[in-house]
């Protein structure tokens, strides 16, 4: 693998709450200059990134329900046809967290199947996003698998990044896109469900490893340091690792 084929495995995250107009602008020049596969900006600033990449191959992503997916299904579908009229044309949805830990799955299931036929009808990709740290068994994210392969989605995807869990110290914290999930998705997702490691993921030995677990997309804000660590480590040469080596005998 090329590093210039390593860059179009990123969604380089434009997402915190503070990113400002011409922070944006910035990290989509940044997606530019190293050749990404697209950025992945709140949905507002859609159109603002739509008209900074024009012209490129660099897409534009947005999450829809973000970050909690708590909101009305009704909601989401306005909220996911906007951001593609705006030029999305990569829709990040979170599922609704509450309705999956009531394993309420005929809600989740309609859900997913009403905002992927929006976004089919975009001709757009959808990532379903678990927020695997919300999610205190297996069970859920195996189901989520499941109902994802039905449907057909383009991705499914471990986290959004601000899944913030309260530890028994009050404090609290995420795990993010770990190497448990990201075998357990990838043993009970179909081939054509790609999967997407997001949360977490700040070097390239974590992306390295994530690729290595079978993602073929890695949502991080950490795009620079990976990019530039890759090419001081291996130049022009050719990266050393496989994708899925790591799912033998699993």
């Amino acid at each position: 693998m090329l590093i210039k084929q390593l860059a179009q495995m990123i969604d380089h995250a434009i997402l915190h709450p503070t990113m400002t107009d011409p922070d944006i602008k910035e990290g989509c020049n940044l997606a530019m200059a190293y050749g990404v596969a697209s950025v992945c900006v709140k949905p507002y600033a859609v159109n603002l990134a739509s008209k900074q990449l024009l012209g490129s191959n660099v897409s534009v992503g947005t999450v829809v329900g973000f970050p909690h997916g708590s909101n009305s299904t009704e909601l989401k579908l306005r909220e996911t046809e906007q951001c593609l009229l705006d030029g999305a044309s990569e829709i990040d949805m979170v599922v609704n967290v509450g309705k999956v830990l009531s394993e309420d799955w005929s809600y989740v299931h309609s859900e997913i199947r009403d905002i992927y036929v929006v976004v089919k009808n975009h001709h757009a990709l959808l990532k379903v996003i678990f927020e695997n740290d919300f999610l205190p068994t297996d069970l859920y994210k195996i189901k989520l698998c499941e109902i994802c392969n039905t449907i057909g989605v383009d991705f499914i995807k471990t986290s959004t990044g601000f899944g913030m869990v309260k530890e028994n110290d009050g404090k609290y914290n995420y795990r993010g896109a770990t190497e448990y999930d990201l075998k357990l998705m990838r043993k009970h997702a179909i081939d054509s469900v790609q999967l997407k490691a997001s949360g977490g993921i700040k070097t390239l030995e974590d992306m390295q490893k994530s690729i290595e677990l079978g993602a073929t997309r890695i949502g991080t804000s950490s795009t620079q340091n990976i990019l530039n660590d890759a090419s001081l480590k291996y130049g022009e040469n050719k990266i050393s690792f496989n994708i899925g080596k790591e799912l033998k005998g699993y």
